[in-house]
């Protein structure tokens, strides 16, 4: 089965500072239809104004993926920890036992980055957080891993039976991924593809199930983010 969400049917709240963009219900925005894709329960499309960011907030017990499509974001926490992530780059949070954090833009321009929230697997665990550097030419017409549950695939860990991937495809081209029908996969790319031969369009949501390999081929240049879930 492959669901499209298009972008302009996707929750949106513009509180001027951010404008932001729910997959899933969030906040404000409630669709009893979209509470959540198999462990996959917040994928938010955000673009936060140059020299602004979300003040110190808790979280507890979530798997929080932020994956920076253009621009950069600054995150400090209750941990310790403090770190730049740019255009393209991957950091994770395992909220755990209960964590503080906030996120800037200390940028002069916008960054866009989509937030992604996975239920945790171990409720209660000391919280963490890291960031890697992950080039887009490494993943030009195949998938790279970017995060997942096992800490010895030497990639960002989260305490989560899921994976996070990233490619870029130039339009003509296609890629493809071997899929467990039984799990649940969530796919936006950022311009227009076709799913086993199902058209998305740009920032669209892709929510996949029931298949065992996933072809994607472009129209246009795109990059495209993955979560494979239970």
């Amino acid at each position: 089965m492959i669901d499209i969400r298009p972008f302009n049917s996707l929750g949106h709240a513009d509180h001027g500072w951010l404008n932001a963009r729910h997959h899933f219900s969030f906040a404000s925005y409630h669709d009893p239809d979209r509470m959540a894709w198999g462990r996959i329960r917040v994928w938010n499309d955000d673009q936060i104004a140059a020299q602004s960011g979300f003040p110190p907030h808790p979280h507890r017990d979530m798997e929080i993926v932020t994956y920076v499509r253009t621009g950069a974001i600054t995150h400090q926490d209750s941990m310790g920890n403090k770190g730049r992530t740019a255009a393209g780059d991957v950091q994770v949070m395992s909220a755990g036992t209960g964590v503080v954090h906030a996120e800037y833009n200390l940028e002069d321009e916008q960054t866009t980055l989509f937030q992604i929230w996975i239920e945790t697997d171990k409720p209660g665990a000391q919280p963490s957080w890291g960031a890697m550097p992950f080039p887009k030419d490494s993943r030009e017409g195949a998938f790279q891993l970017l995060a997942s549950g096992d800490p010895g695939d030497g990639k960002l860990t989260i305490n989560a039976d899921a994976r996070v991937l990233g490619a870029t495809v130039k339009a003509g081209e296609s890629i493809a991924i071997d899929a467990d029908a039984n799990r649940h996969l969530y796919l936006v790319p950022s311009g227009q593809v076709r799913v086993n031969g199902v058209m998305a369009g740009p920032r669209d949501g892709v929510a996949i199930t029931g298949e065992n390999r996933i072809e994607i081929e472009a129209d246009d240049d795109a990059e495209l983010v993955l979560v494979d879930a239970t």
